[in-house]
C-alpha cells in the first residue's frame, strides 16, 4: 500500500513553505500553479518590487484602520499570491492548471480554514485559463473549487434594488 502524501496535499505543502516568504502582517498566503505535475510558478503576497513592504515598515495600513478581513483591499500594500503566481507564469501554461492556495494568521501561524481568492484574484485566476483551485482546510484537508463555478455563478454583479 502506498503510504505518500496525496498529490493534493504534496502540492498544498509545497505552497505552504511559500507562504513563509510572505511579508504581510495580518495573513501570509502562498500560492502555487501546477500543470501535468509540473511546477509553472509560486506567489506570496507582498508589495510590488522595490516598495517598501509592511514589515519593513512594521505597520499595515488596514489593521491601523481597522479594516475587516476581505474589504478595502485597495489600501493594502501587497500583491496577492495568487495574483503574484499568474505574474510569473505564462498564461498558455496556465491553462487547464490548478492553482494551490494556504494561508496562515500572520500573529499566530494559524491555518486560515476558510482562506478564499478575492474577487480580484478571482477573475485573474478565470482569466489565466486556471481549471480548478485547491485550497487547504486543515493539516491534511483541503477543498476544490472548479473555476467555472466562478463563472457560472458570478458574484460580482449587482444591481442595487
Amino acid at each position: 500500500m502506498d503510504s505518500r502524501t496525496s498529490k493534493q496535499n504534496y502540492y498544498l505543502d509545497i505552497a505552504d513553505s511559500v507562504l513563509v516568504r510572505s511579508t504581510c502582517l495580518r495573513r501570509k498566503y502562498g500560492a502555487i500553479i501546477v500543470r501535468n505535475d509540473e511546477i509553472i510558478s509560486t506567489g506570496y503576497n507582498g508589495a510590488p518590487r522595490g516598495r517598501k513592504n509592511c514589515s519593513d515598515l512594521g505597520v499595515c495600513t488596514r489593521e491601523t484602520l481597522k479594516i475587516p478581513s476581505g474589504e478595502r483591499y485597495e489600501l493594502c500594500r501587497s500583491v496577492h499570491a495568487e495574483a503574484n503566481a499568474i505574474i510569473s507564469a505564462s498564461r498558455r501554461d496556465m491553462i487547464g492548471a490548478t492553482l494551490y492556495l494556504v494561508g496562515r494568521d500572520a500573529k499566530t501561524n494559524e491555518l486560515l480554514c476558510d482562506a478564499m481568492s478575492c474577487s480580484m484574484c478571482k477573475r485573474q485566476i478565470i482569466n489565466a485559463g486556471i481549471e480548478n483551485v485547491v485550497i487547504r482546510t486543515g493539516p491534511s484537508e483541503y477543498r476544490t473549487i472548479p473555476v467555472s463555478d466562478w463563472i457560472e455563478n458570478d458574484d460580482s454583479i449587482f444591481f442595487p434594488l
